[in-house]
């Protein structure tokens, strides 16, 4: 299947400009606001193609006209990003090497962005991989057995973080060094938290599986269990963990609500769903590709070479 085709028939729809200058982009952006989410939420994603930017600041300024508010800041992280300015930030850093599985963004946290945008600066040469995998969310929910699902609506999900071992640390996750501006967002958000040794911090929060999109009213499976568990580690890797610390002292994992144990078989069938329903396209450069992260999941391949993908979110919501 061509990428018009995937796209258009996955993904929605994707719009084609010859190379216009920043202020016919910015006016087609505000003319075009409405009809830009209207599309997000009938079909979730959307790839924009022929828009030339020169750098950090012109893809901002796109984005925050076609959102129509100022772009929202990183915060709760769970990944590394560089902050590059006005809240557009750098693709999560992990090492070239590394997969990163399908996830809707911070879907483990009480707070998220509705939209997010994808700038390609730099596209990874061909045949060198890190292509940016798409996911359905209202599919992967249908892949999932009923008795799972079930599972784990009843039970809910509590992510249990350990900072500052291998893991980001808590200064850099929650952006401040002051631990009485750790301690308010985690009570205003229901994190509960310890003080560890070493200046190390813990912290649980409970979830929910599932969430309803508050625009379409659409259940979707939403969660991060299969990429927050220590299964989710390469095998290797697991065991090297597992050999240092104790279980409850990984950097981070995932139980359910009440603290047992989540069956690995389980997390296993997720994550062949993501796979059942995941595709992907090749990045052009200047591609921008819109997500409403709820209805969408992104992930990345592994790639060599030079790859600059650039990220700004907006709108955020909160669970009721």
């Amino acid at each position: 299947m061509s990428m018009r085709n995937e796209l258009q028939e996955v993904a929605g729809r994707k719009i084609r400009f010859n190379v216009q200058p920043l202020t016919q982009a910015l006016s087609w952006a505000s003319q075009n606001r409405e009809s830009v989410k209207t599309i997000l939420h009938e079909h979730g994603a959307l790839l924009i193609r022929g828009l030339r930017f020169h750098g950090t600041k012109q893809f901002g300024q796109f984005l925050q006209e076609l959102f129509g508010e100022d772009l929202a800041e990183y915060t709760y992280r769970s990944t590394p990003r560089t902050k590059l300015g006005g809240n557009v930030y750098t693709a999560t850093e992990y090492h070239p090497s590394e997969t990163i599985p399908q996830h809707n963004e911070s879907s483990y946290a009480n707070v998220w962005a509705m939209h997010i945008g994808f700038f390609c600066m730099i596209p990874p040469a061909a045949g060198m991989g890190g292509a940016t995998p798409l996911a359905d969310s209202r599919a992967v929910l249908a892949r999932i057995p009923p008795e799972i699902v079930e599972k784990f609506e009843t039970k809910q999900l509590q992510y249990v973080r350990n900072y500052g071992n291998v893991d980001l640390p808590w200064s850099e996750v929650f952006q401040t060094d002051d631990k009485q501006q750790v301690e308010a967002f985690c009570e205003s958000n229901n994190i509960s938290f310890e003080w560890t040794e070493n200046n190390g911090l813990r912290t649980k929060q409970i979830t929910p599986a599932t969430a309803v999109h508050p625009v379409t009213g659409e259940k979707i499976w939403f969660n991060q269990a299969h990429l927050f568990h220590v299964s989710g580690l390469a095998e290797q890797v697991a065991r090297d963990m597992l050999s240092v610390y104790r279980v409850e002292d990984l950097p981070r994992n995932v139980y359910f609500g009440d603290g047992t144990p989540i069956d690995v078989e389980d997390l296993d069938r997720i994550r062949a769903a993501y796979d059942e329903v995941k595709f992907h396209f090749d990045w052009q450069k200047d591609d921008i590709v819109l997500l409403d992260n709820m209805l969408y999941t992104h992930g990345r391949q592994p790639y060599s070479g030079a790859r600059k993908i650039l990220v700004g979110m907006a709108k955020m919501h909160g669970r009721a």
